[in-house]
């Protein structure tokens, strides 16, 4: 797997096609995470958006986009960030991918000076397993917001401390 963090002009279009992939987005957060992409793209870090990107190697099966995440600094504060995505191709899930784009992230963070990551989730059933890989890689659930997207669908947000390295 290769990684980047630089946006492509095609990255947009891939962005949509894996997250519309997972089954997991309706059709608002397909557009939002498109336009995060747009706005990386036109305004660069200006936009406030980071991105790590996860390719295949030179000769593998071609899938356009394995995964990406999406992180930027919270505004406002002084060193918290906030992870806006993270998604892996349904073909990719179960191999470690997620883990690695999590932990590149962190390193990420920490580069700029982050010390807590906070990861906003669903409390729907679909979402259980994303609540669990968070806390496997040691994220801890800090508040809980009934019916915040709709009725009975609230809000879960995770968070973890990130050692501060000057």
């Amino acid at each position: 797997m290769l990684f980047r963090e630089d946006i492509l002009d095609t990255d947009p279009d891939q962005i949509e096609t894996l997250v519309r992939a997972t089954g997991f987005f309706n059709s608002e957060e397909i557009a939002i995470a498109r336009e995060l992409a747009e706005e990386r793209l036109e305004q660069g870090v200006a936009s406030g958006y980071f991105f790590i990107c996860a390719e295949q190697d030179e000769g593998a099966p071609q899938l356009a986009l394995a995964g990406y995440a999406c992180y930027g600094p919270i505004p406002g504060t002084k060193s918290s960030f906030d992870l806006y995505w993270l998604a892996v191709h349904p073909g990719e899930q179960g191999r470690g991918l997620g883990r690695r784009l999590l932990h590149l992230v962190e390193v990420a963070v920490q580069g700029m000076g982050g010390t807590r990551i906070y990861i906003d989730t669903s409390s729907r059933d679909q979402y259980a397993p994303t609540r669990t890989f968070y806390r496997h890689c040691g994220y801890q659930q800090t508040a809980l917001l009934p019916d915040f997207y709709a009725p009975r669908d609230g809000k879960i947000i995770f968070c973890k401390k990130i050692p501060f390295c000057a």
